[in-house]
């Protein structure tokens, strides 16, 4: 993350964090960890929110947008001014796996987020029955990058 955050903004120290997926990944659950609050009860993200938070001397204003079906049209409104997208996987969401990379193979060719870093979090992965990184490459999730994911435990 140190590394994303020198080749971000180092004049004003400020960075774009565009959190997006599939409804129901733990997009906003992930964020309000980050924030260190409460997270018992998380409602599904309608249109989108901001948090703000200082990290080793830099100011990360995460973009948490929802994920359902009939908002995906609108990710294309954030993507101006974003250092990094942050794209969550549901590993317990076998049946949409598939979705999920389409979404975000769709999202890579936006000319709008050439140049902004790419994290990929696995997430949910302490859920007994969730997908393994081995059967999530195995879906050809991503083959044209070399990558590695960084697995999350939402609930947490």
């Amino acid at each position: 993350m140190l590394s994303i955050l020198r080749k971000a903004r180092l004049k004003d120290k400020e960075m774009r964090i565009l959190m997006l997926g599939l409804d129901n990944a733990g997009k906003t659950t992930i964020v309000k960890q980050i924030m260190k609050e409460d997270v018992t009860t998380v409602s599904p993200t309608l249109g989108f929110i901001i948090k703000t938070i200082d990290f080793q001397g830099y100011k990360l204003n995460i973009w948490d947008v929802g994920g359902q079906k009939t908002l995906r049209s609108y990710w294309k409104n954030y993507f101006e001014k974003t250092d990094t997208l942050v794209w969550v996987v549901d590993a317990t969401d076998r049946l949409r796996i598939d979705d999920c990379r389409d979404e975000l193979a769709g999202l890579l060719l936006e000319e709008r987020l050439t140049g902004a870093s790419l994290l990929i979090f696995l997430n949910k992965t302490d859920v007994e029955g969730c997908m393994t990184e081995d059967e999530v490459h195995e879906v050809r999730f991503f083959s044209f990058l070399s990558f590695v994911f960084v697995k999350f435990n939402s609930q947490r």
